[in-house]
């Protein structure tokens, strides 16, 4: 397994754009959303986990993890496409990190999806 994460700073309503990249992308990493063939930007293959977390009131670190490092750098178009769909909100890519996953333990409660139209439990 190996991990991508990169570091945003945006501007706009970070709700906003939340649900613009839940819409354009995470919901189809749900196995009942994998198939929607009408999004902008469909999800390549070997992604097994995606989490965006908010670390300050316009900036944003996400978290991909794929199958393999062939994945991972195939999956790199997938990302340009949706960052050019965000141009409204100015995402710039500020830090971007990868490697090797050496460790991976996960609690069943890290299983519950969360997104903007998502209950918080």
């Amino acid at each position: 397994m190996h991990v991508m994460i990169r570091r945003y700073q945006m501007t706009g309503t970070m709700e906003d754009l939340i649900k613009r990249v839940d819409a354009l992308f995470a919901r189809q990493l749900s196995g009942a959303d994998r198939s929607t063939t009408s999004a902008p930007v469909q999800v390549p293959s070997g992604i097994l986990g995606y989490q965006a977390v908010q670390t300050g009131e316009d900036t944003l670190l996400t978290i991909t993890t794929f199958s393999s490092e062939r994945h991972l750098q195939k999956a790199q178009e997938g990302a340009a496409a949706i960052r050019a769909s965000l141009t409204d909100f100015l995402v710039e890519e500020i830090e971007t990190f990868a490697g090797e996953v050496k460790i991976n333990r996960i609690n069943e409660q890290l299983l519950t999806p969360v997104g903007p139209h998502d209950d918080d439990t």
